[in-house]
């Protein structure tokens, strides 16, 4: 059980490090950027990103600032110990998906083009078009 532990993230290194990527891509940085400016490979951030490596305090607060976000901007929406649930499985679930895709690059860009929309009858026009397009029906 110690050797599987060893190759699985623990939840709230990835939690952060998806958190990064998120933040990251929402400012059209590359990992390279990033890393460079912090003095490190993008191999290192990937593995930020990814949960594979823990990012140490200081080194957070200095990705922070770059990002220009507060540190507690990663800890958002964390997940709790496993004895201690947040919410239903459903919801669990639910929200890391959208987490998912808002940190995609398809998310990015929907979401830029999207705020870019000034017209809040069009943006709502657009939002029951995609509603009806998804295969999901329960928010309608």
């Amino acid at each position: 059980m110690a050797e599987q532990n060893k190759k699985k993230p623990n939840p709230i290194d990835a939690h952060v490090g998806g958190r990064i990527r998120m933040r990251r891509n929402m400012l059209g940085m590359s990992q390279e950027k990033l890393g460079e400016s912090l003095g490190i490979t993008f191999q290192q951030i990937q593995k930020y990103e990814k949960g594979t490596n823990r990012v140490g305090a200081s080194r957070l607060q200095a990705i922070a600032s770059i990002m220009e976000v507060s540190p507690a901007f990663f800890f958002e929406n964390a997940p709790t110990d496993e004895h201690t649930p947040v919410g239903g499985l459903s919801e669990d679930s639910s929200m890391t998906s959208v987490m998912e895709f808002c940190s995609s690059a398809e998310g990015i860009q929907l979401n830029r083009a999207f705020v870019k929309i000034g017209d809040p009858k069009v943006r709502r026009r657009i939002l029951e078009l995609v509603k009806s397009l998804s295969d999901d029906k329960s928010d309608q």
